[in-house]
Formats: structure tokens, C-alpha cells, sequence
């Protein structure tokens, strides 16, 4: 793994050590030196979710004393990964960063607080996030996944699958962002 000791703002990247022979692989996923790379991240909850090509999930977040940093991998299929600064005084308020994440390329995605995710599945996907901090209903807000605003490039895909809950979150002009 790509390790330098020092705080991270912005999502980040980081790749993840993967030994492959003739029985299989094993993969070093979390250690002490990841933790310490993200602020000292303390995982609170950590969530497995399985999704079937084309579904979108998102874009989530969580407000005020609920916010939640995320680790994010990938352990079987693929994603397109999206996330917006929600930081009203970050200079790269309401920009995106995208990018694929797959399982046969591990690495592991670092989303900080103040951040809206989501992802659209490209094929059959496991997801897996470590959080540090648990879900809060009441705190809890998402973005319009296809806003105009945004135009976030999702890949092409038959027909997008979405909660109900996401496909009636507003769009950026009128959510909540971060202080």
C-alpha cells in the first residue's frame, strides 16, 4: 500500500496489497497504518451491500454530529464511485469526482466527512464500507442522482434501479450542505 502519514480532505485512493498463487489470494485490507492515513479513522460500523447491475444507490450523507467518514472497497464486481464536496467552504464545493472501482484491481476509496456518495453498478456488485460514526434517520439526506446541476456522467446502462427514497431526493440547489 502507498503510505504517507498526513490528513487527508479530499477522497483518496489507495491501493491494496493482493498476493495471488496457485491456491488463491489474500488481500491486506485494514491495518493501524491505514487508520492513521485517514486522521486515525475509528471504524464504528461496518456494512456489506450486495447490488445487481444497473442499480444506483445514492447520493447519501449525513448532517451535523452524524456525519460519517467511509473507507470503501470493492470485494467482488464493479462500480462507478461518485462523490460531492457538500463543503460550503471548499473551494471544490459541488464538484464531483468520479471514478470505477472493481474487485479485481483492490483498492480501497476514502470518502471524508462532508462528502455526498453514491455509485451505480456496473456489474454484479459487493460493496463493503467501513464508517465511522452510525447511521442517524433523522440526519440522514441524499442528492438527486440524475440532477441537471451535477451532471454526473453515469455509464449507460438498460433502465437505472433506485430506491424510492433516491429517486426523490432534491436536487443540490436545495439540499443541506456543510458549514
Amino acid at each position: 500500500m502507498e503510505l504517507g502519514f498526513q490528513s487527508f480532505t479530499e477522497p483518496r485512493q489507495i491501493d491494496c496489497h493482493l498476493n495471488v498463487d496457485s491456491r488463491g489470494s489474500l488481500e491486506e485490507v485494514f491495518k493501524p497504518e491505514i487508520a492513521k492515513l485517514f486522521d486515525n479513522f475509528n471504524c464504528q460500523l461496518e456494512l456489506e451491500v450486495k447490488s445487481k447491475k444497473d442499480v444506483i444507490r445514492g447520493l447519501h450523507y449525513q448532517l451535523n454530529n452524524f456525519a460519517q467518514a467511509k473507507i470503501v472497497r470493492v470485494t467482488y464486481g464493479m462500480i462507478f464511485d461518485v462523490v460531492v464536496d457538500l463543503r460550503k467552504s471548499s473551494p471544490k464545493f459541488g464538484k464531483l469526482n468520479c471514478r470505477l472501482l472493481n474487485a479485481k484491481e483492490p483498492k480501497l476509496l476514502y470518502i471524508p466527512r462532508g462528502y455526498a456518495h453514491g455509485y451505480q453498478v456496473i456489474e454484479d456488485a459487493c460493496v463493503n464500507y467501513k464508517l465511522d460514526n452510525d447511521f442517524n434517520e433523522q440526519n440522514s439526506r441524499g442528492l438527486l442522482f440524475n440532477d441537471p446541476d451535477l451532471s454526473i456522467p453515469w455509464p449507460p446502462c438498460r433502465a437505472p434501479i433506485l430506491s424510492e427514497k433516491d429517486k426523490n431526493f432534491p436536487r443540490f440547489i436545495y439540499a443541506e450542505y456543510y458549514d
